[in-house]
């Protein structure tokens, strides 16, 4: 009986240990990755790769945009084709000079930068930068498949509901396909790529104009 008991018990202690030995071997559980953050107005701070924009304008696209920043110049195609009231809407801003002196107040590196809001003309509205705009917003929601979310891509942030963007515009610094059907592409940079991954925030927009 006693031989028994201590068989018993031997067997017991190398199985507990054998069972530790296993726990300590398995690989630690990975911690899951955060969801990027979305390009939104107001007071939210917004892969499979795809290919770089072309210099060459898009067939089809609409007039040209060239925005003169601190840290120098890029253009950028319009899609009235896809988003006539959103690209209208935004020519006329800049016929006004609306974006001119307008600060970047969103600088995501790897994501995106974001400029529109006449609160960040003032630094002592510091705290308001990112929640304004023209007053006037667009009024419909234009998402298009044809559009996507490449490096360069130029398109409208909103609060919440794409009918509602504004003023508020954003360039894409990478791919950013989780944004397809959710923000409306109306433009694509052509010229100056390099000029956005040098945009820091509170750098300026010395003049955005029409291309002739």
């Amino acid at each position: 009986m006693k031989l028994t008991v201590r068989a018993g018990v031997m067997l017991a202690l190398v199985v507990g240990c054998s069972l530790l030995v296993l726990a300590q071997a398995q690989p630690p559980a990975k911690p899951a990755r955060p969801k990027p953050a979305t390009p939104r107005a107001g007071t939210a701070k917004p892969p499979t790769a795809k290919t770089a924009p072309s210099a060459t304008p898009t067939q089809g696209a609409g007039p040209t945009v060239a925005v003169e920043t601190s840290k120098g110049t890029f253009e950028c195609e319009t899609y009235p084709n896809e988003a006539p009231r959103t690209v209208e809407h935004v020519l006329n801003l800049v016929k006004k000079n609306f974006y001119n002196g307008l600060r970047f107040h969103r600088v995501e590196p790897g994501f995106v930068i974001q400029v529109g809001d006449p609160n960040t003309r003032d630094y002592t509205k510091r705290d308001l930068w990112g929640t304004g705009g023209s007053g006037t917003p667009v009024g419909v929601a234009e998402l298009s498949r044809k559009h996507s979310h490449v490096k360069g891509a130029v398109a409208m942030a909103h609060p919440g509901n794409a009918a509602k963007a504004d003023a508020q515009f954003y360039v894409t610094l990478a791919p950013k396909p989780n944004l397809d059907g959710k923000y409306v592409v109306f433009g694509q940079l052509v010229s100056g790529f390099d000029v956005p991954d040098k945009i820091r925030v509170g750098d300026v927009i010395r003049k955005m104009y029409v291309k002739p």
